[in-house]
């Protein structure tokens, strides 16, 4: 009965947009159940003549979860050549053609095959919900974006596919499928989740008790995170004040930049406010002076803050602290995070020194500082 009356709640948000609605399920890891929900939902959809597709749905060979695909109206997959092989992805202008009312798109973090429309399938269905169709879709909690660190931290493992946290933000519904760790073990030790010579490794990396019971508080902590914020933005619906406005300064390093930005935005996640990410180039990091690899860096970095929602800011300033305290005056900015200095004894006196300024002069602003490690 729940369920039903969620497909029901689902339905009923699409048909007041023009824009299609988005449904996400989390869960903690595989095998906890995402496809097979999806599938189970769309085959309500389809029994109270529902027009719904299956864009992508990949069931991992397990017997239960491809039976409830047999049945269900299928879009053809695209067949591309790469390196030699012949491969299939999602067919994005397919579906948009055939337009059906609900599509099911399964493994949102998927990065696609080079030579797709677009390089990844959550930019897929960003454009097909601009088409006015409504997606049903799925992620695992290790592949949020603002999450990858606290992950790596539990796991040891850096996840490469990710979703960026403005995605999920632009949910219309987000679900959590939960199980306990013992469940999802029993799962994998009976064979659902992976094949039988996968089992043991699987046991002991990835699928450990203790990964399983962190990732899981992650997951149910996000869910009831964006519901929290839906209801607030529903509240607050027409009123655009914001208290807060959050500023992050980066600077052209590679994973120092990246973590300011995460944590910057995930600390505007929870005060339900935008954000704004500057850098600040000095004539040493001129175009043409700025070693090719950092310029990488920087580039990745402000791709990153655009993609969890930031505004981008680029200053030129051989003054760094006083173009900081200047920008926040003209924004009427009142929190700044800023990365820690490096640890070598010079850029660690530079950077002391800086940030006692910059701090002093936040502080007679009454503007929080936040040095993030």
């Amino acid at each position: 009965m729940e369920k039903q009356d969620s497909v029901q709640r689902f339905l009923e948000l699409i048909r007041r947009s023009h824009r299609g609605k988005f449904k996400v399920y989390i869960g903690m890891s595989a095998g906890v159940g995402k496809t097979y929900r999806m599938l189970q939902e769309a085959r309500q959809l389809l029994d109270a003549g529902v027009d719904v597709s299956i864009g992508y749905i990949e069931t991992h060979g397990r017997t239960e979860t491809e039976a409830l695909v047999e049945g269900l109206p299928l879009v053809p997959r695209r067949r591309l050549f790469y390196k030699g092989k012949e491969l299939e992805e999602m067919d994005t202008l397919g579906i948009i053609n055939l337009h059906p009312e609900i599509v099911v798109v399964d493994e949102l973090a998927h990065t696609n095959i080079e030579g797709s429309g677009n390089p990844k399938r959550w930019q897929d269905v960003m454009q097909i919900l601009d088409a006015g169709i409504s997606v049903i879709s799925a992620v695992n909690i290790q592949h949020i974006e603002g999450l990858n660190e606290a992950v790596e931290k539990i796991t040891g493992i850096e996840v490469r596919e990710r979703v960026p946290d403005s995605v999920l933000a632009m949910a219309d519904e987000v679900v959590n499928i939960d199980l306990t760790a013992d469940e999802l073990i029993g799962r994998l030790k009976a064979g659902k989740i992976y094949r039988p010579d996968k089992i043991a490794a699987a046991l002991g990396n990835f699928f450990t008790q203790d990964n399983l019971l962190q990732l899981r508080e992650l997951a149910l902590k996000e869910v009831a995170l964006r519901v929290e914020k839906k209801v607030e933005n529903q509240m607050a619906e027409g009123d655009k004040v914001r208290h807060d406005k959050l500023l992050a300064v980066i600077d052209s390093s590679e994973k120092r930049a990246r973590r300011v930005i995460r944590k910057t935005a995930r600390m505007a996640t929870h005060l339900n406010t935008s954000f704004t990410v500057l850098y600040i180039q000095s004539d040493r990091e001129a175009a043409d002076r700025i070693p090719l690899a950092r310029q990488r860096y920087l580039m990745n970095n402000l791709n990153l803050a655009a993609e969890l929602g930031g505004e981008i800011r680029r200053e030129h300033s051989n003054a760094p602290v006083e173009t900081i305290v200047g920008f926040c005056r003209e924004q009427k900015i009142n929190i700044v995070c800023v990365g820690r200095p490096e640890f070598s004894l010079i850029s660690l006196l530079k950077g002391a020194f800086g940030l006692r300024r910059l701090t002093g002069k936040l502080s007679r602003m009454n503007i929080d500082l936040f040095i993030f490690s």
